[in-house]
């Protein structure tokens, strides 16, 4: 009996070794399937973040594109606006010589007329053999030639 009860108890322990190894298959089976799983999940949360990464990268890219030619454009009406400047300036300082030149020249010609016109016992309608003085200027035939000279300045007058 000893050594039946043995092989029976040999033949159970078997038998539930075969249970056990069975029910242990089922759950590493279960967890084998469950890792596959969440790996493969995993994968293609990585591969919808790369292209997220990806698509930010390329909008991040056409952005400063964008920015350069806007910069550029920007660049360009700044050039255009300072030479425009500098020619307004320098036209400015031409003008500005000319009313100086001109102003000399008029006080020339009125110190000139009170001159003549003291000379004259001051006498303001006529001097000897000229023409009359109309607001302050001898209209003598000889002297118009004088206002008729051209003023003459350029931007190489003046320095920056």
């Amino acid at each position: 009996m000893a050594s039946s009860s043995g092989t029976s108890s040999g033949s159970m322990s078997s038998s539930m070794a075969r249970n056990n190894s069975g029910s242990e298959e089922d759950p590493r089976a279960a967890m084998d399937q469950r890792k596959r799983k969440r790996m493969i999940s995993n994968r293609e949360s990585a591969r919808r973040s790369r292209m997220r990464k990806q698509k930010h990268l390329d909008d991040l890219i056409s952005q400063a594109d964008e920015l350069r030619k806007e910069n550029q454009r920007i660049e360009t009406d700044t050039n255009v606006k300072t030479q425009d400047y500098l020619r307004v300036a320098s036209e400015n300082s031409i003008l500005r010589a000319q009313a100086d030149e001109l102003t000399h020249r008029l006080q020339s010609l009125n110190e000139i007329i009170e001159v003549l016109s003291v000379g004259n016992n001051g006498a303001g309608g006529a001097y000897a053999g000229h023409g009359p003085v109309i607001d302050g200027f001898l209209m003598d035939p000889v002297s118009l030639g004088y206002f008729n000279q051209p003023i003459l300045a350029s931007a190489d007058m003046f320095e920056y």
